[in-house]
């Protein structure tokens, strides 16, 4: 990484505060689902369900915190998301049963996703010239406190008694707490004019939808290597099992060394499309070598499997990167948090879909689904570049003739 530290003031805040936060995020990504079924005994199914129920929750929770972070002030917004996370989560300790399990998990989701959209804006206006680039960087800040958090929720796996995963979860409340604390040393954002037409303006933004769907699609690659490699590794190879956490170290190191960089040249609406084209094809191909590692030789296995691992990071790292330039650059300023919430869409979806389609094409199917999977990723980038021309058409008859996008009808 080219600084270890952001170069102003508002941007060390926004940082220190999301690797505080990220900090708990890795101890529940770890651990939150075996608290649930290991020391609160609920059923798998029935955590699962409640998860599910939280993402749909979480989908329509965004657009509208969003808006509120663009009408009422950002920073004071995504503190109270914050804070409403922090107290869901320390509910955890009192969810014994499935329905206060379900209340608490789905008011934790929906404020992690309405905070997502709320500091939005915040990076926006404090990212200088380029506020992509500085979401780029907070990534690679996720990819360290998650890491951290891993580590720590280590020890509670290991000890697998009710205190210590109790223990575990109020550390992690505490963190989003201290994340919300951190965020008293930003200046405050003033809200600029609303913008002018109809009020959910990002909603109608068919172009802007169409890439936030094909964003979507794209993001069910993050599954890949969460749920379809360590499944496929135990299942089809003769890889070893430690294996698992060498592709997640090897993807993590990649992601904090090299996303800032990733995101320097892709400086504009169409690079970011040609971002995405890459990356499609970069998953084309590991997926491809992943379905070729089943059923060859343990040394074969591994160096297949690495060698797809290293090919699928980079185009995370393109898409990701993509995926931070077109939102940001086609998104109005002034309605910037509505519609970071609308993007956020696809990548909700991503998550309630992606897990059962892998499985279903990659496990269930075998090798021949890897490659449709591959096949899925690579259409979806030929097909962003078009969508980015659509919505760079859009972006300038609305700037052109407001008046006349005013009036189109909803998508």
């Amino acid at each position: 990484m080219p600084h270890l530290m952001p170069d102003t003031g508002p941007q060390r805040v926004i940082a220190a505060s999301n690797f505080v936060y990220t900090v708990g995020s890795g101890l529940y990504l770890t651990a939150g689902v075996l608290y649930f079924t290991q020391a609160v005994h609920l059923p798998a199914s029935q955590v699962g369900l409640g998860l599910g129920i939280a993402g749909v929750v979480s989908l329509a929770v965004g657009i509208a915190v969003g808006h509120l972070a663009d009408r009422h002030g950002a920073r004071g917004v995504y503190a109270t998301t914050l804070v409403v996370q922090a107290l869901a989560t320390a509910g955890f300790v009192l969810a014994d049963s499935f329905w206060p399990f379900v209340l608490a998990v789905c008011t934790a989701t929906g404020a992690r996703a309405a905070g997502l959209a709320a500091r939005s804006p915040l990076i926006r206006h404090y990212g200088g010239d380029r506020p992509q680039q500085f979401r780029a960087y907070l990534r690679a800040v996720t990819n360290i406190g998650i890491s951290l958090g891993a580590l720590l929720a280590g020890w509670a796996v290991q000890v697998g008694t009710l205190p210590a995963y109790q223990l575990l979860v109020i550390g992690n409340a505490i963190a989003f707490a201290a994340s919300a604390a951190v965020l008293v040393f930003l200046p405050p954002v003033t809200p600029g004019p609303p913008v002018g037409g109809p009020r959910w303006i990002a909603l109608r933004d068919r172009p802007y939808l169409l890439i936030t769907a094909l964003d979507g699609i794209m993001a069910i690659q993050f599954k890949v290597l969460t749920v379809a490699i360590p499944l496929w590794l135990v299942e089809a190879t003769t890889a070893p099992r430690w294996l698992v956490s060498g592709t997640m170290l090897v993807n993590t190191v990649i992601v904090i060394a090299l996303q800032v960089r990733a995101s320097r040249n892709i400086g504009s609406p169409a690079a970011g499309g040609g971002a995405y084209r890459r990356s499609g094809v970069a998953f084309l191909v590991s997926c491809s070598l992943i379905s070729l590692s089943a059923g060859i030789p343990t040394w074969a296995a591994v160096t297949l499997l690495m060698t797809a691992v290293l090919i699928h990071t980079v185009g995370e790292l393109w898409h990701s990167a993509g995926g931070f330039e077109v939102s940001f650059a086609l998104a109005p300023e002034r309605a910037t948090g509505q519609y970071l919430g609308v993007f956020g869409l696809g990548a909700g979806l991503a998550d309630a879909v992606g897990p059962t389609l892998l499985i279903s094409l990659c496990i269930t199917w075998g090798r021949p689904g890897w490659y449709v999977v591959g096949a899925l990723f690579a259409l979806t980038g030929l097909a962003a570049p078009f969508a980015v021309r659509w919505a760079q058409r859009h972006q300038q008859a609305r700037q052109i003739h407001p008046e006349a996008v005013r009036k189109e009808p909803a998508a």
